[in-house]
C-alpha cells in the first residue's frame, strides 16, 4: 500500500500555490510565455492569468514579470516560491515513505493462521 497526499500553500486561509499552479509557473519558466504555458497545460489563458494575479495579490508581490512582446519570466520571488513548494513536497514524500514502512511492514500485515490481518 501507499500513502498519498496533496500539498498546497495558503495565506490567511486563501490558496496561493497548489500542484496545478506549480505546474503553470514551471511551464511559464520553461516557455517564457503565459499563453504558451496555459496552452501546453490545457488551460484557458484567462484562467491561467487569473491564477497568477490572485496569487500575486494574496502574497503582495509579483511572481511573474510580464513584458509586452517579450513574454513572461518568473521573478526571483516566483522562483523561490517554486523552490519552497518542491522542498515541501519532497519532505512530505519522505515522511510518507517512512510511514509506509512503519504502517505497512510485513509484521503489521502478515498472515495470521492463514488469514491476513485487517487494517
Amino acid at each position: 500500500m501507499e500513502i498519498k497526499f496533496k500539498v498546497w500553500f495558503e495565506e490567511d486561509g486563501l490558496p496561493i500555490l497548489s500542484v496545478g499552479k506549480y505546474h503553470l509557473l514551471k511551464e511559464i519558466e520553461k516557455t517564457g510565455s503565459i499563453r504558451e504555458a496555459a496552452f501546453n497545460l490545457g488551460l484557458p489563458y484567462k484562467k491561467a492569468h487569473i491564477y497568477i494575479k490572485l496569487a500575486e495579490q494574496r502574497l503582495g508581490y509579483p511572481l511573474v514579470k510580464r513584458e509586452r512582446g517579450k513574454g513572461a519570466q518568473l521573478t526571483s520571488q516566483g522562483k523561490k516560491l517554486l523552490q519552497l513548494y518542491e522542498e515541501a513536497v519532497a519532505e512530505f514524500q519522505k515522511k510518507a515513505k517512512e510511514l509506509e514502512k512503519k504502517l505497512f511492514s510485513p509484521s503489521n500485515v502478515e498472515e495470521e493462521k492463514g488469514e491476513k490481518k485487517t487494517l
